[in-house]
């Protein structure tokens, strides 16, 4: 009897420390490149994965994702091929800002979601609907693509939220339950047409001193 082929596993990736995380900067879509300590993170982390044989292997397009990509790729043997759909979420007027100087523009906003996160108070965002929409999108196809073997996703914290909450079934909106460091690995597996959480945050690969606690972006 031939072996029961393996199945569909997503290794979901955030990406390294970017210049505006370790400047406590809201990021959303902007294009921050990755900060010294990010680029090590990646590096790091193309080690713990060297060896391994990957199905596909993509990524988000913004640059701190997409060069995290790369360096881990130059150490699994593999290139990355780039989806607008794996970006982080839209944040409209938030983005490029600091926490203090939203709180000052934005007085009204800013009580809402500290009041209860969502994303639908984000002036000019892409909204909660629309975000979990696309990151739904993105890994349907994804596995769509690959039926069986380990897929490699670089991608944004907000998104591998999503990609969580979503295979326990609860709606995102803003709320962050778990946490999605710099250069982390999450697993998602697919087996028999239901989705499974193989395991979150492992940061096992980096030295202590790179073991950042910065939110999402």
């Amino acid at each position: 009897m031939p072996p029961h082929p393996a199945p569909a596993r997503l290794v979901l990736v955030r990406h390294g420390q970017s210049t505006w995380n370790h400047e406590h900067r809201i990021q959303g879509q902007l294009d921050p490149p990755l900060s010294p300590e990010g680029l090590r993170q990646a590096e790091l982390l193309g080690a713990r994965l060297a060896g391994r044989k990957f199905a596909g292997f993509y990524a988000s397009d913004l640059k701190r994702a997409f060069d995290t990509a790369q360096a881990v790729g130059a150490l699994v043997g593999a290139q990355p091929e780039a989806m607008t759909s794996l970006r982080e979420i839209y944040l409209g007027e938030w983005e490029g800002r600091r926490t203090e100087e939203i709180q000052q523009r934005f007085p009204e906003a800013w009580a809402a979601w500290a009041e209860e996160p969502d994303w639908d108070v984000v002036p000019g965002g892409e909204g909660a609907a629309n975000f979990e929409a696309r990151v739904a999108s993105a890994l349907d196809e994804i596995f769509s693509r690959h039926q069986h073997g380990e897929v490699l996703v670089v991608t944004h914290g907000g998104v591998i939220q999503v990609a969580l909450q979503r295979v326990v079934a609860r709606p995102s909106r803003g709320l962050f339950p778990f946490k999605i460091q710099n250069a982390s690995i999450t697993v998602l597996e697919k087996r028999d047409g239901r989705m499974l959480v193989g395991g979150v945050n492992d940061i096992a690969h980096l030295e202590n001193a790179l073991v950042t606690e910065i939110g999402p972006g």
